[in-house]
């Protein structure tokens, strides 16, 4: 008798104990059990149950958080949807590698103006930007790690008396 009440209390604990565990359900359908440390800017740092490494992942990849004791529903960041090259306005640029934790890495994206390009140089960057962005929403990426952002002006440039802008980076989806 005493075995099955052990059992049974033993059972019962570690149900509680998994049911204090916060969920973290990410934008590409998966859900990381842990427990939260905090939410950065950018980031959420959390830990595995019975681990003592503190992980990172970007906000960008995680649509809610559940947390365990409370049950209370933290919404983190929306889905963006990404269709096509018609969607680029969507793609967000992202510039620190810890905002990508959590995401799927798709491949390399650039953006550049053309040799001949008589713009300033405000200009020639959002252009080179759109460029960037288009490239990535035609591989159905919504996020760009901007890995070089590189301007050239005047007779140097491109011999012309021009400016061009050129931007690199890689393309991530959930």
């Amino acid at each position: 008798m005493k075995k099955i009440i052990l059992s049974i209390v033993l059972v019962f604990s570690f149900g509680i104990a998994n049911a204090q565990l916060d969920k973290i359900y990410k934008h590409s359908g998966e859900t990381v059990e842990g427990k939260v440390l905090r939410l950065d800017e950018y980031t959420i740092v959390f830990k595995y149950d019975g681990e003592d490494a503190e992980n990172t992942i970007g906000k960008y990849a995680v649509e809610k958080i559940i947390y365990g004791k409370t049950k209370r529903q933290e919404d983190v960041t929306e889905k963006i949807v990404i269709n096509g090259e018609d969607d680029w306005e969507k793609v967000v640029i992202l510039e620190d590698k810890s905002y990508i934790s959590g995401l799927k890495k798709v491949g390399e994206v650039r953006g550049k103006t053309g040799l001949i390009n008589f713009q300033t140089g405000n200009t020639g960057d959002k252009k080179a930007a759109k460029k960037l962005k288009m490239d990535a929403a035609k591989q159905g990426c919504a996020f760009v790690l901007l890995m070089a952002d590189k301007a050239t002006v005047g007779a140097n440039s491109n011999g012309l008396g021009g400016s061009q802008a050129i931007k690199t980076g890689v393309a991530y989806k959930y």
